[in-house]
C-alpha cells in the first residue's frame, strides 16, 4: 500500500508543475512518474487529489474532459480550463497542440 502512496505523491508533485494555461495528459504524467503504463493510476490520483493539485489541467490523450470531475463533470472541468485561457476545438476537446 505504501507503494501506491508514494506513486500518488509523485504524481501530485508532477501535476503541481503544470503551468497555468497549459495541460498535460494522464499518459504524460505516467511517463514522467516512471511508468508509462500507469495512466489509470494517474486518473485515480487526480480523482483523490488534494486542493493544492491543479487536477483540472490533466486531460486524456485526445484532449477530452473528465465526466467524473466534481461538482458538475465536464462542465466544471471546462470552466476551470477556460478561466486559464485553454483553447477548445469545436467538438469540445482541448486544443492539445496549443497548450500541451
Amino acid at each position: 500500500m505504501e507503494e501506491k502512496g508514494y506513486t500518488f505523491r509523485r504524481i501530485y508533485a508532477l501535476a503541481r508543475q503544470i503551468p497555468y494555461g497549459q495541460v498535460a495528459t494522464y499518459g504524460q504524467l505516467a511517463r514522467m512518474a516512471g511508468n508509462p503504463r500507469l495512466s489509470r493510476m494517474v486518473g485515480c490520483a487526480m480523482s483523490a487529489a488534494p486542493d493544492d493539485v491543479p487536477c483540472h489541467r490533466v486531460v486524456n490523450r485526445r484532449g477530452e474532459l473528465c465526466a467524473a470531475f466534481l461538482p458538475l463533470g465536464r462542465a466544471s472541468h471546462r470552466l476551470l480550463l477556460e478561466m486559464e485561457g485553454i483553447p477548445f476545438l469545436p467538438d469540445g476537446r482541448v486544443d492539445l497542440p496549443h497548450c500541451l
